[in-house]
Formats: structure tokens, sequence, C-alpha cells
């Protein structure tokens, strides 16, 4: 796991991907596109006019919904950044509004399985700032939205 936080011009931008060497084992496999379908459903909920407790509450629900219901509990789940890697760490329950304008970095993570990477709320969708291309990606849809997340990087 390599979890990166990098600053320009006063932005912090946070990302993580995960390395595997050999053979993908079927529970790290399943792990993973769990967390992509929960990072996901945080992306995609985190619209103008949604609180910070809905964009969770939708996630806690995707937490669920995949099998890994308690998960959420083990490790921050991530929240607004911009001079500091998280300004304001979501909890369950905040009322604080999602604004176009705003940066986010969610950070869902399955015991061994993270998933993290920088986004612009804008008017009309979300724009990622921390895509590298070539990574591998695994396709999923949250909220309505299709919507590619990492994958797990087998050399």
């Amino acid at each position: 796991m390599v979890v990166l936080c990098g600053r320009k011009q006063g932005l912090v931008c946070s990302i993580t991907r995960l390395i595997h060497f050999g053979p993908l084992p079927a529970d790290i496999q399943r792990k993973m596109e769990a967390v992509a379908l929960i990072d996901a459903t945080f992306i995609n909920a985190t619209r103008p006019g949604a609180t910070l407790g809905d964009v969770f509450a939708r996630a806690q629900a995707q937490y669920a919904e995949t099998g890994f219901a308690d998960e959420w509990q083990l490790h921050h789940q991530g929240g607004t950044a911009a001079y500091e890697a998280r300004e304001i760490i979501a909890t369950p329950g905040m009322t604080t509004a999602v604004a176009a304008g705003q940066v986010y970095a969610w950070n869902p993570s399955i015991a061994g399985i993270k998933s993290e990477d920088t986004f612009l709320v804008g008017k009309e969708s979300n724009e990622l700032l921390t895509v590298i291309d070539g990574w591998p990606t695994l396709s999923v849809t949250a909220e309505g939205v299709s919507i590619k997340r990492p994958a797990v990087l087998v050399v």
C-alpha cells in the first residue's frame, strides 16, 4: 500500500494505490471490488446540497450491502481537503453541506484494502484530481453514475 499526500499552491491532494506481487488471492479481489464500490458511492454522493451525514449514510449502507458492515469503524473515512490532508473528517450525522468548488478525499477501507483519490466537486459533476494514467481500474456504478476506481496493480 502506497499512501501519498502532496501539496501544490497550498492544496493537499491524497492518493492511495495498492500493489500485489504474484496472483491476487480471491479474498483480496473481493475486498477490492467492495471497497471500489464504496469509494464510488462516497464520490458520487458528494454533490452540492448533500450533507456530510447524507454522504456518510450512503457509504455505510454500501459497506453493509457488500458484506462488510462494520469495517467503516476501523479507520476514518476521509472528508474535505484543502490546506490540510483533511480539513474536516466526516462522521455520521454531520450537517455540514457539500458545495461546488470544494475538494474531498474519501478513503474507505476493508482490512488489507483501501481506496483513495482527491476530487473537486463541480456544479455538474466531480473531477478526480489524482488519477494515474495507465493504472489498472475497475468500472463500478454507484448513485447511478459509472466511475473508474483504482484496482490493485498485480506484478
